[in-house]
């Protein structure tokens, strides 16, 4: 391909595990971040804080923002972006949670030059 027929849009995948070690302090921030968007309305506030409050999941979804990844990265613009959370059994010593278990095995990234992170 040459260069003007290279699209310009990338998908980066991102695939955390993190462990909550303080849920109290995780729902304040959560909470703290809701509180002082004054963007948001008062109904969807109300809704934010109950959700963050019960599931540290949804606070984790609350302070992790997709655009912080690549705000600070020189020429690249966030186009599009969705994440979720969810609370999962882990354990890191099984051999499921290899850093491939979700794409079929291929260790390899896409454009196939062997520079797959493992």
């Amino acid at each position: 391909m040459s260069a003007e027929e290279t699209s310009h849009f990338v998908r980066v995948r991102v695939d955390l595990v993190v462990e909550v070690r303080d849920p109290d302090g995780l729902t304040r921030a959560a909470v703290g971040r809701i509180d002082g968007d004054p963007d948001l309305p008062d109904a969807e506030r109300t809704h934010a804080r109950s959700a963050v409050t019960e599931d540290t999941a949804e606070a984790i979804a609350y302070l992790v923002d997709p655009f912080d990844l690549v705000s600070e990265v020189p020429g690249v613009e966030l186009q599009q972006a969705s994440w979720s959370t969810e609370q999962i059994d882990y354990d890191p010593d099984s051999p499921e949670w290899g850093p491939y278990e979700d794409d079929g095995g291929d260790e390899d990234d896409d454009d196939g030059d062997g520079a797959g992170i493992g």
